[in-house]
């Protein structure tokens, strides 16, 4: 099964393909009357949001749809959200690897988080919540297989290091760690629409499983992108969904304005958090200026 754009930006694939991305802004009352509508991907203050909990419940409730708190490198928000019994909310983490490049896990049961947190990961992290854990991502992955979980790579293609699809990863690692997983992020609203489209390439081509979310950092972009499937509101049914690739994603990047502002905020919160950005990202440039070096000697020296 394999999906393509053309270069008119016109894709071609296969039948089954065709509805399990959208790219246009959710009608959610529309999608709700024939699935469960989860965003999967948002931040609160608990790493780099700009919202408390109660804050993003009121939201939640008046879009009536499901959520997945899924903090950096903390579990504080997502335990907070499960709280809310009148909710559906899914128990997530997006982890920064050795690496620099994020991870989400999913979890079937709340406890399976907070063991998965306090056992594997908690003594691994960074001095600040932004930081890098000195695990590698083979490791993360390794771990959070130990539990019921669901494992996702949020925005493959995204800016500097923090998609897995990036040169700090070689090809043939980017392989094994793409087949070790149950999903890909398809529609990230947060993301440029161009490494969008790749990443829900990526997708088909590795006939996986996708998802959808907002990456939200604010209120305004909750619900921005989301993760629609067939089944009741049950944690279970939903992440079986996504592991059985039972699901499709509707969503639509917010605009320029809205992004300067949701990032100029973000980048607030990392300055004060991550000691060691400004290493991370001079590792990558380091890394993608070898990459286009050994590229541009491949093509003038094709034989040697």
């Amino acid at each position: 099964m394999r999906f393509a754009f053309t270069e008119s930006g016109r894709g071609t694939a296969e039948p089954e393909n065709l509805h399990r991305v959208h790219f246009a802004p959710p009608d959610l009352n529309l999608l709700k009357n024939s699935a469960t509508v989860v965003d999967m991907h948002f931040h609160s203050r608990y790493s780099d949001g700009s919202n408390d909990i109660p804050s993003i419940a009121r939201r939640v409730r008046k879009l009536g749809i499901g959520i997945a708190v899924t903090d950096h490198n903390a579990i504080g928000g997502a335990l907070e959200m499960n709280m809310y019994k009148d909710i559906f909310s899914i128990p997530g983490i997006e982890i920064t690897s050795r690496e620099g490049a994020h991870l989400l896990v999913y979890f079937y049961e709340i406890s399976d988080l907070v063991r998965f947190y306090e056992k594997e990961l908690r003594y691994f992290l960074g001095k600040e919540i932004m930081s890098s854990c000195a695990l590698s991502m083979e490791s993360l992955i390794a771990c959070a297989r130990q539990y019921r979980c669901v494992v996702v790579f949020p925005h493959p293609f995204s800016a500097a290091y923090v998609g897995v699809c990036n040169p700090l990863f070689t090809t043939a690692r980017q392989q094994h760690l793409l087949s070790a997983a149950d999903g890909i992020e398809a529609v990230n609203a947060g993301n440029l629409h161009k490494w969008n489209l790749e990443s829900t390439v990526l997708g088909f081509n590795l006939d996986t499983g996708l998802t959808g979310g907002s990456d939200g950092h604010n209120l305004f972009q909750f619900g921005r992108a989301v993760t629609c499937a067939s089944c009741p509101n049950d944690r279970g049914a939903f992440l079986d969904a996504v592991r059985d690739r039972a699901t499709h994603v509707v969503g639509k990047e917010i605009n320029l304005f809205r992004k300067v502002t949701s990032n100029g905020m973000k980048l607030g919160s990392n300055l004060r958090n991550s000691s060691d950005l400004f290493g991370k990202n001079m590792r990558y440039g380091y890394a993608l200026i070898n990459s286009r070096s050994r590229r541009m000697k491949d093509r003038i020296w094709p034989h040697r």
